[in-house]
């Protein structure tokens, strides 16, 4: 394993669409995804991935704003790793490059939401410092 974290620039985002489609169990198509993607890059979105040599294998959107009660803060959106590179030690060697890429551009602060009944990443979130400080709330409109 020859280990890398980057980021994946917009006109390369399509690389990303089979293991967010993965992370999503096909409920959303590659199609869709792909337009999505397509429009996020345009907005205050980078996304980062892990590699394996040349093969993505994990990934993470990166949603940039400054909000009133922290500043200058990012949101981490669909964090996934594939199956086979799980429990060795990447997801944590990956949020230590993001945090240390979101301090280099001046973030104060770190988001994430997580699905409730997802518990093995609350415990590995909470190990990562991070605190529950509130639910989110989704309605279809």
């Amino acid at each position: 394993m020859s280990i890398s974290f980057r980021l994946i620039e917009a006109k390369n985002i399509g690389i990303v669409i089979p293991l967010v489609y993965e992370l999503n169990e096909g409920r959303i198509s590659e199609t869709l995804l792909k337009e999505r993607f397509q429009e996020m890059v345009e907005q205050n979105y980078k996304c980062a991935g892990i590699f394996d040599k040349e093969k993505l294998i994990g990934v993470t959107g990166l949603w940039f704003c400054t909000r009133h009660y922290v500043g200058k803060s990012v949101e981490l959106d669909h964090v996934y790793i594939s199956d086979e590179y799980r429990s060795k030690g990447l997801g944590k060697k990956f949020m230590q490059w993001i945090n240390n890429y979101c301090q280099s551009i001046g973030c104060n602060s770190m988001e994430l939401n997580t699905y409730v009944n997802n518990y093995p990443s609350h415990k590995f979130y909470y190990n990562e410092g991070m605190e529950i400080w509130g639910y989110h709330f989704f309605k279809h409109l």
